[in-house]
């Protein structure tokens, strides 16, 4: 920067005062200083602070993004392998009962070779790779007794049903290669993501790490004020409800009905929700200090999806693993009627979740090198809350 800056000729006046050529040379470095105080770009082309704290942020939420799709495909590898293992099990127990009707079949074969009766059918019969086939090409059928038709009947079915299974077993496995390759794709996008976020948190002096923690105190401060105001919202709101809830009743004991232009729409939640929203709230606490873990569900850490999928577990509700599933797990209200239980979505792709509690706050598990706490929900800016959702 300095090197696109003129040099002041002999005799500039800075606040009214002539100033010789070196004072002014003086003040431009102090300039320049406060320039950097202030952290301007470098002539090194080292980013400011700004810039790397905004990298960092950017970094952390791509971490978090990443590892909501790790978490979605972990779930549907967990299903893949299942359905996998189950029909290998079925396939192993159908290829048993057609080894078995295979066995059956073999002692008719020699019993008619013993008696002499066809058994050159039979045994080519045994040896066919399609058994249907052959029996439409020969008599043998015409030949066998009602019992021997019948083991054979079943022996067909039972082959055709598992060459079928065997299909599935297989598209099963492929698709659980796939998943499992998605698994590992998402896993090494956060594992990625967070080392670039600490190489360049390692780069940072003591000094800058020292104003980067100011900048973020100054966050946390507004993010506070911004939650006191939402509280002091609230708290009028719930306080007119009563007022008309109160003048509603007593019009009605006074008439003896019920006013017909009241409305329901910014009423709290139910008491059967509250109960609910007051374990889970409860699981909640209890895990505050517990450390972020991406992908974990506890119970020694949590991921932030992981968490509220445990809490409302608590109370008895079952919500889906990612906050892509969980944002649509329940009736969206404004944040003007939050209430304390409720889910707070972030960010334009839903990739953040926290636990509301209250006044503008809730518990979340924030990012990696974080535990659980509470926060206040404009913690990244009022424009960084994407909904608010009541799961039961």
């Amino acid at each position: 920067m300095a090197s696109h800056r003129k040099s002041r000729p002999t005799g500039t006046r800075v606040a009214g005062i002539r100033t010789p050529a070196l004072a002014t040379a003086a003040l431009t470095s102090v300039a320049l200083l406060s320039q950097s105080a202030n952290a301007a770009p470098q002539a090194d082309d080292k980013p400011s602070l700004e810039e790397v704290e905004k990298k960092v942020d950017d970094l952390y939420r791509q971490a978090g993004s990443a590892t909501e799709k790790y978490n979605a495909a972990k779930e549907k590898t967990a299903k893949q392998r299942k359905r996998a293992d189950a029909l290998i099990d079925d396939v192993a127990k159908r290829t048993q009962k057609l080894n078995e009707a295979r066995e059956e079949l073999g002692s008719f074969a020699s019993a008619q070779y013993r008696t002499g009766a066809a058994a050159p059918d039979t045994a080519t019969f045994l040896l066919a790779d399609t058994p249907q086939d052959y029996f439409d090409q020969t008599q043998l059928m015409d030949r066998m007794t009602g019992r021997q038709k019948v083991a054979v009947d079943d022996y067909i079915a039972q082959q055709s049903e598992t060459t079928e299974k065997r299909q599935e077993a297989t598209e099963s496995l492929e698709a659980l290669t796939e998943s499992q390759g998605d698994l590992k794709t998402a896993k090494a996008t956060v594992q990625r993501k967070l080392a670039d976020a600490r190489e360049l948190m390692s780069r940072l002096t003591a000094e800058e790490k020292a104003r980067l923690a100011a900048i973020e105190k100054q966050k946390q401060e507004e993010a506070a004020r911004k939650a006191d105001e939402l509280a002091r919202q609230q708290a009028a709101q719930r306080q007119a409800q009563e007022e008309a809830a109160q003048q509603q009743d007593s019009g009605s004991s006074s008439s003896g009905t019920a006013g017909s232009g009241s409305s329901t729409s910014t009423a709290p939640a139910d008491s059967s929700y509250a109960t609910k929203a007051d374990k889970a709230l409860a699981f909640a606490r209890a895990q505050i200090g517990k450390p972020y873990v991406w992908g974990a569900v506890g119970p020694g850490s949590y991921d932030c999806s992981g968490l509220t999928q445990a809490a409302w577990k608590a109370a008895g509700v079952d919500l889906p693993r990612t906050t892509y599933d969980q944002v649509n797990a329940g009736t969206t209200v404004p944040l003007s009627q939050a209430q304390p239980g409720d889910l707070v979505f972030f960010y334009d792709d839903v990739t953040h979740v926290g636990i509301y509690i209250g006044n503008g706050m809730m518990i979340h598990a924030p990012k990696p090198g974080t535990y659980v706490r509470e926060e206040s929900i404009y913690y990244d800016g009022e424009s960084a809350i994407h909904s608010v959702v009541r799961p039961a």
